[in-house]
């Protein structure tokens, strides 16, 4: 199964996503997730980008709460509504939100 997660808290869902497998995995960044993509805790990058996955941010988002697109963390791309769109109906099959 292709599973999207749609992500939108800093401080919750984090073990959910640990315990997900699926044979593609793409976890989109949204709202408050996006801090996974630029924040960093004691000088490390966010545990939840070590996971298998494809990261997306959304860049309305992360501008919104003043990161910019070379503030985020290498394994994460910056995408649009538009590519949101696109990611949920062309490259996975299922979506669940967090």
């Amino acid at each position: 199964m292709k599973l999207a997660v749609l992500m939108s808290d800093y401080r919750t869902g984090s073990d959910i996503v640990d315990r997900l497998s699926a044979e593609k995995l793409g976890i989109i960044l949204v709202g408050n997730g996006v801090y996974h993509a630029a924040a960093k805790e004691g000088g490390k990058a966010c545990a939840i980008l070590d996971k298998k996955a494809d990261f997306y941010a959304l860049t309305e988002d992360f501008e919104s709460r003043g990161f910019t697109a070379d503030k985020l963390d290498s394994r994460v791309k910056a995408v649009n509504y538009g590519d949101v769109v696109d990611l949920i109906f062309n490259d996975y099959e299922k979506v669940i939100w967090l």
